[in-house]
């Protein structure tokens, strides 16, 4: 755990579960005997990612007091990512779900086991104001908004404070329609939020379902218009789209010769934007940076075990 007594880089929150991955190809997870146990959740991939580059990562959340719980915990450790703020909520259980093998690039079958979960409660009881505005940057994603009222009422407050205290809020829309009651109610409720962030960061499919339009120059002046100082629409193989002030452009995606798996990949693109904003960067470089992260990502089996460290971006960048 890193120490607490430091001012943080980077505050999340949200849902991890345990991640159970078939060690064996099966077209119906059902058939499925065996799985290897690992960590799965949106907000702390990226979270995983920038405490890899030697960030100071805190992340807010409850578990439940069982197995699971505990293994979240100490991955956590082993990441250090500071913990300070998980919640061991006994009345609740931690979630967990199920992923089929893929290691021949098509999206593998996923279920999740996450209704009433300890991370689903999270609420404004969770808010800690010296911890959260002590740190410079805020990162928030929309599976966290999207498991609960009561958790999206909580990344509500965190961007409103954390932009109110002057502080940066980047935004990954992360869409998950079978956790929102409509489409409708989807869209308005991702919007809302992402008008409080600086960096909102759709991909094309999910920005033509938020705002009309399958054009990413259209779908970053959406946001834009509505308080966004910056946008990177991501584009899949075909790399980003960004927008911020005058300053526009495509960065061209990092060719892969063999896609093993697809999860994880926009945290990882995020985990690679962010990093090099809060270092400075321009905002092309930030992009070039998520793409090349983004890559890593989808060429090894797991959520957020192709993130490097520092040491290893660093030999790619050079």
């Amino acid at each position: 755990m890193i120490e607490t007594l430091l001012p943080l880089d980077v505050v999340t929150y949200g849902e991890a579960m345990a991640l159970f991955v078939a060690t064996e190809r099966a077209h119906d997870l059902a058939h499925v005997k065996h799985f290897t146990k690992r960590i799965a959740g949106a907000d702390l991939n990226v979270a995983t990612g920038l405490a890899r580059f030697g960030f100071r990562v805190g992340w807010i959340s409850r578990v439940g007091a069982d197995s699971f719980g505990r293994y979240v915990l100490d991955v956590l450790a082993q990441e250090g990512i500071d913990a300070t703020h998980v919640t061991v909520d006994p009345r609740y259980p931690t979630g967990f779900q199920l992923k089929s093998r893929a290691d021949d690039g098509r999206d593998p079958q996923v279920e999740h086991f996450r209704r009433g979960s300890a991370a689903s409660h999270l609420s404004l009881d969770d808010y800690a104001a010296d911890y959260v505005l002590g740190a410079r940057h805020l990162h928030l994603t929309g599976v966290a908004a999207a498991i609960s009222e009561s958790s999206r009422e909580l990344a509500f407050k965190l961007a409103r404070e954390m932009r109110g205290a002057g502080k940066t809020v980047s935004f990954d829309p992360n869409l998950r329609p079978t956790l929102w009651p409509s489409r409708e109610a989807m869209v308005e409720q991702i919007n809302a939020l992402a008008a409080l962030a600086d960096w909102v960061l759709p991909g094309v499919e999910e920005g033509a379902v938020l705002t009309g339009s399958g054009d990413p120059a259209a779908i970053a002046r959406f946001y834009i218009e509505r308080g966004a100082r910056g946008v990177v629409v991501k584009l899949g193989a075909h790399g980003a789209y960004y927008r911020h002030g005058d300053d526009e452009g495509i960065v061209l995606g990092v060719y892969v010769e063999r896609v093993v798996d697809t999860v994880g990949a926009g945290d990882g693109f995020a985990v690679g934007v962010i990093s090099a904003l809060l270092q400075g960067r321009t905002v092309r470089h930030a992009v070039e940076r998520g793409n090349r992260i983004g890559a890593l990502a989808i060429q090894v089996i797991g959520d957020s075990e192709g993130l490097p460290t520092r040491a290893a971006l660093d030999a790619l960048e050079q």
